[in-house]
């Protein structure tokens, strides 16, 4: 995460650094560190100096998860298990400066806020935890998002190991229905991939959760048609770009996953039990 040494073995150092201006959703609270401040939840906050160790010493001798490799867990005693997501540019901006962002608001908090918010509506996204912004310099810095681990494999991965066609189609049907919810739910999320749809276990039967809500936003209102549409083309151009030839998804189970005239109003869940 690139976050300051500067805490003592014995625990959290309140040195402060830069300060974090932007507000901290009710049940969290920000834990200074050197340069770095933590937002962590209210249960978390005992744990802060091992979940800031932990975070300083990811990425050193170790490939992580993802698209681009800046997803990590962690295992602490006491804790329900962590992943790491390291704020990662895509795009151009990644051969410039890889994981240095510029503003007032970070967007590690902006992207707490929007988690908050989907899960108090019931989407289908994972449980956030906290987030880290480690200060370079005002208004430049490194962040992290930390959510609660959860078993399973990305959307890409699953398609790319089960060999069972009902059970494939089964998935991706799973995945297309929380993109409904999500999308009746309000959530705008611009950045959509077969790598950001996670397939996890609830009981005996599959669930799909939606991942990395950085850049995403929460609308009070049910996504329009337009809006739907966008998410649904930026999902199809991602899925070719990873399986060009139709070798994992083909073009029938991506219309399944993807097709907009496969619109439906959809009842939302009083709260998501996938995570």
């Amino acid at each position: 995460m690139g976050v300051s040494r500067r805490a003592g073995p014995g625990g959290v150092s309140r040195r402060s650094g830069y300060r974090l201006t932007a507000d901290v959703p009710p049940g969290f609270h920000r834990v200074p560190v050197g340069h770095t401040t933590l937002v962590l939840r209210d249960d978390l906050i005992a744990h802060a100096s091992e979940i800031y160790n932990a975070c300083a010493r990811l990425g050193k001798g170790v490939a992580g998860a993802g698209n681009r490799g800046s997803g990590f867990r962690l295992s602490l005693d006491g804790l329900p298990e962590i992943f790491v997501r390291r704020a990662r540019r895509g795009g151009l901006a990644r051969f410039v400066v890889s994981d240095v962002y510029f503003g007032l608001r970070p967007r590690p908090i902006a992207e707490l806020e929007v988690a908050l918010a989907c899960r108090a509506h019931g989407l289908p996204v994972a449980e956030p935890l906290g987030a880290a912004v480690a200060w370079i310099a005002p208004m430049l810095y490194r962040g992290a998002f930390l959510t609660r681990a959860m078993p399973g494999m990305t959307l890409w991965e699953f398609l790319t190991l089960d060999d069972d066609p009902d059970v494939r189609r089964h998935v991706i049907e799973l995945a297309r229905r929380s993109l409904e919810i999500a999308h009746e739910g309000g959530l705008l999320h611009p950045d959509l991939n077969l790598q950001n749809l996670f397939v996890t276990r609830v009981a005996d039967s599959f669930a799909t959760v939606i991942l990395d809500l950085d850049k995403a936003r929460w609308l009070t209102r049910p996504l329009k048609t337009h809006e739907r549409a966008a998410t649904f083309a930026r999902l199809r151009r991602s899925a070719r770009k990873l399986d060009p030839e139709g070798r994992w998804i083909d073009s029938p189970a991506l219309d399944l996953l993807t097709a907009s005239h496969a619109q439906a109003q959809v009842r939302l869940p009083d709260r998501f039990a996938g995570t």
